[in-house]
């Protein structure tokens, strides 16, 4: 199992320098990635809020070997082609370190309402389904066509390629137990499943049926990532241990430490320099 960090981008996280430092301690302790979160709108409007994009290039400079990407952007309100020449400079910037997370994502704040966008859960995952074939068609550096009901391209080639091949990973996240998030998920590189209580945090049980979805729906055999994001403070390290066990075996790959946006720079920052539960 990999560990990582998830970090709102507002609050006091809502700088990019911020953000950037602590993915440098988040490396230097032995952290394997650093994501941060896609939200242009903060919980409280007095807050700080940092874009996601520029976030992770500052952070992308200030490190070497840690993984790092936007965990999750919901892709209906952003220009598909727009992410697709982001993704493949932050591929190239970081040396193939990108992971690309995807989403639906939700009216939280008034983040599609406040801005006149699309309104519903329907049209917003017909726009992530025509964003993502859009973005890896792209992606394969030969001239793409595509005609949707959302988004028209027309003989484009995108140069320079991703550095990852076949594609830089895109992880798909979706509110467990729906099935239709997952079944987009199982056609590409990872699915994080998310669960409507206080913590957003699916259990070991909750997950379990998760692989046999994706695979009765996946086409390829190549490696696949289950992601979690969790939290070790306040556990037991028997029971965090324990927890940690029942997720691998429920077959996550990724534990993600959340981290909240009303918490303080200074303890956030303590624990990340840490390092990662078990380790």
């Amino acid at each position: 199992m990999r560990f990582g960090i998830t970090i709102p981008n507002f609050g006091e996280f809502g700088d990019a320098r911020v953000l950037a430092d602590l993915a440098a301690v988040a490396e230097g302790a032995g952290w394997d990635g650093c994501f941060v979160w896609d939200h242009i709108r903060p919980s409280d409007p007095t807050m700080l809020l940092a874009d996601p994009w520029i976030s992770v290039t500052a952070m992308a400079l200030a490190t070497d070997r840690i993984r790092l990407g936007p965990l999750v952007t919901p892709l209906a309100r952003r220009r598909p082609w727009q992410v697709a020449r982001q993704a493949v400079t932050l591929d190239h910037l970081s040396g193939g370190r990108l992971v690309l997370g995807v989403g639906l994502g939700g009216d939280w704040q008034g983040e599609y309402a406040g801005f006149g966008e699309a309104g519903s859960n329907r049209q917003r995952g017909e726009m992530l389904d025509e964003a993502l074939e859009v973005i890896t068609g792209l992606w394969s550096g030969e001239p793409f066509t595509f005609q949707g009901a959302h988004y028209q391209v027309t003989d484009v080639p995108f140069l320079p390629r991703p550095l990852q091949q076949p594609r830089i990973p895109i992880w798909v996240a979706g509110i467990w137990p729906n099935t239709a998030p997952f079944r987009r998920a199982a056609r590409f590189d990872g699915a994080f499943p998310i669960v409507e209580r206080a913590s957003f945090a699916a259990l070991p049980d909750e997950i379990r049926s998760i692989p046999a979805l994706i695979a009765e729906h996946r086409q390829s055999d190549s490696p696949y990532d289950m992601v979690v994001h969790s939290e070790s403070r306040g556990v037991s390290p028997t029971a965090l241990a324990e927890n940690l066990a029942a997720l691998a075996d429920a077959g996550v790959t990724w534990w993600l430490q959340t981290i909240d946006p009303t918490e303080a720079l200074t303890g956030v920052r303590e624990l990340i320099a840490e390092g990662p539960p078990g380790r």
